[in-house]
């Protein structure tokens, strides 16, 4: 019986498939521009159910050769206006994608959520304080269709035995013109 699982496991490890994957290019889908409409809690972990809606635009572009991108939110609403930079780094020993979100209201960088994809759906999850208490913060990317996105963070003080959303972002690609036929 030592000899079989011996054996089961050579085989294994010979096939490449089953190789660690190589994630550096998790968000070439999301390269270009997107309409975006996001949906933020106005007052996350405070009992508050209140939503704000905000419409623009989301510009994601290669940098470092594909082994980074940036991500340039400009959104409006009745709240007013959101920008926000996200650098995504790639670390290719860990094989996976630290976020650092700047707001430039606040001029600073959040920690950064690290993560991966898996079966197509990115997870990312970092430390952080909000409003002086430490909590967890939950990223997730998922596919809608090929040319949808959704984007979800969620907030847990609780060590992460519960999650309340609170921002909700759907990306909706916008089609290049044709050429000049």
């Amino acid at each position: 019986m030592k000899h079989f699982f011996t054996l089961l496991l050579i085989a294994l490890c010979s096939f490449p498939a089953l190789a660690q994957k190589d994630g550096q290019h998790d968000f070439d889908f999301e390269i270009g521009t997107w309409k975006t409409h996001l949906r933020r809690l106005q007052r996350p972990l405070s009992g508050s159910t209140t939503w704000v809606e905000y419409d623009g635009t989301t510009v994601v572009s290669k940098v470092l050769d594909g082994r980074a991108n940036l991500v340039e939110l400009k959104v409006d609403g009745p709240a007013g206006r959101l920008e926000g930079l996200s650098l995504r780094l790639y670390n290719p020993q860990a094989r996976q994608w630290s976020l650092n979100f700047a707001n430039i209201s606040s001029g600073t960088l959040s920690a950064p959520s690290i993560g991966e994809f898996k079966d197509g759906r990115g997870e990312f999850f970092n430390q952080d304080t909000y409003n002086g208490r430490a909590i967890l913060v939950r990223f997730f990317i998922i596919k809608i269709t090929q040319d949808q996105y959704r984007f979800e963070q969620s907030f847990s003080e609780d060590g992460g035995k519960t999650w309340e959303l609170n921002w909700l972002a759907t990306d909706t690609r916008v089609k290049e013109g044709r050429g000049r036929g």
